[in-house]
């Protein structure tokens, strides 16, 4: 039987790879879930994404570029008349679903699932070695997108901790947004 052309397939594979680890965390990610998530043989994940680490590495390259475009336009659309403070509560506000409303540049719109995924993809890099320097990569962009508000490379740096601070906290606990707790440590943050 001759061989089907697919030029999607790695694609596809990242793809399915991604709702993989959304619906069943890293420990769930394999090459048989993926490749039936993908719909497609088993053997054609192992020949485009030999290892696992490797198919981690292409899921974790994708939604860092989808997490920094986002970054981007939201870094073009601030309006300088409004305080920095206030644009940054907005934006994580809006990441995390509480209450902004999705649009002018919001990352994602307040997709708690896709938030939880992004950063199980991101925080994998505490176990895997392969995709420590991605997650170090996506971390350098963001304080230089940053950085371009900020004026300053120091000020965006510890903008960006607090900012995953504030993420993971409330993915953690549940809590409910407080925009003005928030407002307040991103404004000391600022200076």
């Amino acid at each position: 039987m001759p061989r089907r052309y697919d030029p999607n397939r790695p694609q596809r594979i990242i793809d399915a790879a991604i709702r993989v680890v959304g619906e069943r965390g890293i420990a769930g990610l394999s090459h048989r879930a993926v490749a039936a998530e993908a719909d497609v043989p088993l053997g054609s994940t192992t020949y485009h994404f030999a290892s696992l680490d490797d198919l981690l590495t292409a899921a974790l390259r994708q939604v860092n570029g989808e997490w920094l475009a986002g970054v981007e336009v939201w870094v073009r659309g601030v309006d300088p008349s409004v305080p920095l403070a206030d644009e940054v509560t907005r934006l994580v506000e809006e990441w995390l679903g509480g209450g902004g409303s999705g649009e002018g540049g919001g990352v994602r719109g307040g997709d708690r699932a896709r938030v939880e995924l992004e950063y199980e993809l991101y925080l994998a890099a505490l176990r895997h070695a392969a995709v420590r320097p991605l997650a170090a990569e996506c971390l350098d962009a963001m304080v230089e997108l940053l950085e371009r508000r900020t004026g300053d490379k120091g000020t965006a740096r510890a903008l960006v901790g607090l900012i995953d601070g504030l993420m993971l906290q409330h993915l953690l606990t549940g809590r409910a947004f407080d925009r003005g707790e928030v407002r307040d440590a991103v404004a000391r943050v600022i200076g």
